[in-house]
């Protein structure tokens, strides 16, 4: 998996989209509701590390893998949004892991 640009592309992005979600559903809310700010200090600061490191894995996968630039702006535009890491997912993965039935 972490052996070639698209498997470890993939790790961080369900990386990142999970702290994402992490960030938005869990510490926001304890720090709006419980009047707790210290959670989103510290989550959303790994949160951006790992943004900037997807971005970075995002273009080195865009090389190695010889994307356009409009499908690596699809992703990006993906990474912005919550759950957008599903569908980044569905988008990248290799034909030859989808199971039909």
């Amino acid at each position: 998996m972490f052996s070639n640009a698209l498997g470890r592309f993939r790790v961080i992005s369900a990386m990142e989209g999970l702290s994402y979600l992490i960030l938005v559903f869990i510490a926001m809310p304890i720090k709006y509701l419980g009047d707790n700010p210290i959670y989103v200090k510290y989550v959303g600061m790994a949160h951006g590390v790992l943004f900037i490191i997807f971005m970075i894995s995002l273009f080195e996968t865009k090389r190695k893998e010889s994307w356009d630039t409009g499908f690596m702006f699809q992703l990006f535009v993906l990474s912005l949004i919550p759950f957008g890491a599903f569908i980044i997912e569905k988008k990248v993965t290799p034909q030859k892991y989808n199971v039909v039935k």
